[in-house]
């Protein structure tokens, strides 16, 4: 039995199919420490990078960046002293203990057995590693509030009266992308409704459309999350990538490379969602919508301003990496009014008009928070991410995981059922099969699956799914799942808690 947890003690009724819950060990996280206190050369960066640069908020990104990077980084070297000592007496026992003291992991004895004739099979149990520490970073509940404050205002209720109830996310898959909200956007999680990765961003209209009318009917009848009377909109985010050092070979998977016709697939999907909205309910009814890119070697963005019509161009854009060189030399504010007339500029509308004010500012808003991420990038990598190109630790499906974000660490397709997601798995198995098979190593594939535990039988459907989706998952690759190139695990979650709850493997995922 392959379990992800550790056994949790005996289940209660109706529950002895679920292996148990994962008790992480412990951390102790030191409080954010003010900008003066932090190592000397951020403290002397934020005496001399940008205006708009947020010192301490990078410095606490870039503490929780470096422990989820530690927590993986420490799989390889434990696993690697732990190998040649596994035909010794009581090696089970003791890689148990080293597991559980240096990983902080209770692995399955038996993924520890081994024997002359039947070695220890490291490929399963690294797998095994990394989909369990991905689970206990996950249940650590990393503090998601850096970001709730703009300009010492909270930033939910300025996004409000800039005329936006919530926020729908669409990135593509590609797990360079896996730190969009929290890093590159810094947007708080508190106005995100929905944030689902798919391949090329080419997110599923008819899905969003049902998201939509979700969110619109609790604002009728619970008046959540701004009532229904409220002059505000659902606004809809579309983000494509593209390289800037090696645009031919490092952009979006999906599109080719090709950045104008990433950038012009995800603008008709944002266009198809609004006008099914005006068709099928009321043109005062459409929900706002926008375009981003992001420069995955640098975390700059490019947001494609809409103009007084709301119409998008895929040729216009604002460019945060000009804006950031721009404003550099800027006092805080200076930097800040230059912003606001560039989307103006960009919109083709003068600073002052009233129409596109709230659109406008909701721009300068990810600008000026997108700043402060290319300087924490030239601060901490001068300026380029050393690695333009995947590294990812695994594949999340089914249902999206934003608690734990980090460049390059997951890559993300959710999807129902593999039929309609066989597009966005296809890419994301053969980027970490060609990152994996030259180290002997699996693919980690998580089949993570949300349930609303207020709803009768919302559990058992979850795991219906999350079974259905693991079989499908592995009939569609049976040959790397039967080989050990590919490592499936699934797991069940209640509403927004941080608990997952693994489920027993089949045969062949284990």
């Amino acid at each position: 039995m392959n379990r992800l947890h550790a056994p949790a003690g005996r289940p209660g009724p109706g529950r002895a199919r679920i292996a148990g819950r994962f008790r992480p060990v412990p951390f102790t996280v030191a409080p954010l420490a003010p900008v003066a206190a932090v190592a000397p050369e951020l403290a002397t960066f934020a005496a001399t990078g940008h205006p708009l640069a947020d010192a301490a908020l990078s410095e606490a990104l870039r503490r929780r960046a470096d422990e989820i990077e530690a927590a993986f980084g420490a799989i390889e070297p434990v696993l690697r002293e732990l190998a040649p000592q596994q035909f010794e007496a009581g090696f089970a026992e003791r890689a148990s203990a080293q597991l559980r003291a240096r990983l902080g992991l209770d692995v399955p004895a038996e993924l520890l057995a081994s024997s002359w004739s039947a070695p220890l099979d490291v490929r399963r149990l690294y797998a095994h590693c990394v989909l369990a520490t991905f689970c206990r970073l996950v249940e650590r509940a990393f503090d998601r509030r850096l970001a709730a404050l703009s300009e010492g205002e909270d930033a939910e209720a300025l996004i409000r009266r800039w005329g936006f109830h919530a926020v729908d996310i669409t990135p593509c898959a590609d797990g360079r992308l896996s730190g969009v909200v929290d890093y590159i956007l810094r947007v708080p999680p508190a106005v995100i409704v929905s944030r689902t990765s798919h391949a090329g961003a080419t997110f599923d209209v008819e899905e969003t459309l049902r998201r939509w009318e979700a969110v619109e009917l609790r604002r009728w009848r619970e008046g959540r999350p701004s009532p229904a009377g409220a002059r505000t909109r659902y606004l809809k985010i579309g983000v494509y990538h593209y390289s800037s050092a090696d645009p031919q070979h490092e952009g979006c998977a999906a599109h080719g490379s090709d950045a104008r016709r990433a950038a012009a697939a995800v603008l008709e999907r944002l266009e198809q969602f609004e006008g099914a909205v005006r068709s099928i309910h009321s043109r005062d009814s459409a929900p706002a919508i926008l375009l981003v890119g992001v420069d995955t070697d640098t975390d700059a963005i490019a947001v494609h301003v809409p103009d007084a019509q709301g119409r998008m161009s895929v040729e216009r854009r604002l460019d945060a990496m000009e804006l950031y060189e721009r404003t550099r030399p800027l006092s805080r504010e200076a930097a800040k009014d230059a912003i606001r007339e560039a989307v103006a500029a960009a919109a083709h509308v003068p600073p002052g008009d009233v129409a596109t004010e709230g659109m406008r500012w909701f721009c300068g808003y990810l600008l000026k928070n997108n700043l402060g991420q290319v300087d924490a990038v030239r601060a901490q990598y001068g300026g380029t991410y050393a690695d333009p190109g995947h590294t990812e630790r695994l594949i999340v499906t089914g249902d999206p995981v934003d608690d734990v974000q980090l460049r390059n660490l997951a890559f993300q397709a959710q999807l129902e059922t593999v039929e309609e997601g066989a597009a966005d798995l296809d890419v994301g198995v053969r980027i970490l099969h060609r990152l994996h098979a030259p180290r002997s190593l699996a693919v980690p594939v998580l089949v993570h699956v949300r349930y609303d535990p207020r709803i009768p039988g919302a559990r058992e459907r979850a795991e219906s799914r999350a079974r259905r989706l693991r079989s499908a998952i592995s009939e569609r690759y049976a040959p790397l799942a039967r080989s050990g190139a590919l490592s499936l695990h699934a797991v069940v979650r209640a509403g927004d808690g941080t608990c997952l709850d693994a489920l027993e493997p089949t045969e062949m995922s284990a």
